[in-house]
């Protein structure tokens, strides 16, 4: 059976994008990752803290703001734990990550997972507990840079 010129072209045009693609993703790292955000708000609430990356056995130090909007009234205080994948390097966990979500926490009994992306493509899996009295159902942003 012969294949034509075109059909011949197109599938070694098809095979050359599928390895170029498969190996950029291939090329991508994760590391873990610890971020403490404390968060309080009545109605527009607002949130900060610290964390740090480890990625190839270094560690780099992170600073955490955002704000929120919808009904958020009181405080609390999370740490999170998990990981970061789709990194090149430590700088591509800067960014914004945004977010919907309810949630609520009366003193030290809360616990949340949430996985967000940035502009990069940064992926970050956490889980953690929280402290405090806060309830919310709001919109937020978290914006992740390096210190």
């Amino acid at each position: 059976m012969r294949l034509s010129k075109g059909l011949r072209a197109g599938l070694v045009a098809l095979t050359a994008l599928v390895g170029i693609s498969a190996s950029t993703a291939a090329m991508a790292d994760s590391g873990k990752i610890h971020i403490r955000i404390v968060k309080a708000g009545f109605v527009i609430g607002g949130s900060g803290g610290s964390g740090t990356l480890t990625f190839h056995g270094r560690q780099y130090p992170l600073s955490i703001g955002g704000l929120s909007y919808g009904f958020t009234f009181g405080a609390s205080e999370t740490n999170f734990y998990g990981t970061v994948s789709n990194i090149r390097r430590p700088s591509d966990v800067a960014g914004v990550y945004g977010q919907a979500g309810a949630g609520a926490a009366v003193g030290r009994g809360g616990a949340q997972a949430v996985v967000l992306t940035n502009q990069n493509g940064a992926v970050l899996a956490l889980s953690g507990r929280q402290a405090g009295l806060i309830v919310s159902a709001d919109l937020s942003g978290l914006a992740l840079s390096m210190r």
